[in-house]
């Protein structure tokens, strides 16, 4: 019986280092490039986590909102996709000038929160954009 006990215990512990190595890859891929917070205006840092993690997918990731339409009405000021909604110029010297519409737009966050979810899970930028648009085209029309 203590033999039994033994190899059900030496099983076990094989069993579960196998499968925490079954997919190497996996950590990688869900790992998503965000910005440092110390690089957020103020207001960015007061705000609640899922909106200042908004910013810093956006500051760290314009490639891809840039790609993705916003549905909240803002292309009536201008914006052109979902990066807008957070960014209003990029300088020549890297730094950023800050866009303050997506601390009070909620469908600003939701799709830039979704785009970077996207992101992690490894999805293409046409995959990402796709998504956004059979998601959230029912709240509007697309600032692009």
């Amino acid at each position: 019986m203590k033999r039994v006990r033994v190899l059900f215990v030496l099983l076990a512990v094989a069993f579960s280092a196998c499968s925490s190595t079954a997919q190497p890859g996996a950590a990688e891929k869900s790992a998503v490039k965000m910005a440092p917070i110390s690089q957020m205006p103020a207001e960015v840092r007061q705000a609640p986590a899922t909106v200042r993690e908004a910013y810093q997918f956006a500051v760290a990731n314009p490639q891809v909102l840039e790609h993705v339409p916003c549905y909240c009405g803002c292309g009536s000021i201008g914006h052109k996709s979902n990066l807008a909604c957070y960014i209003q110029e990029r300088k020549p010297d890297g730094s950023v000038k800050f866009d303050d519409h997506a601390l009070g737009c909620s469908l600003c966050v939701d799709i830039a929160r979704d785009s970077m979810r996207m992101t992690g899970e490894g999805k293409s930028l046409e995959e990402i954009r796709a998504a956004i648009v059979s998601s959230y085209s029912q709240f509007g029309p697309p600032n692009q």
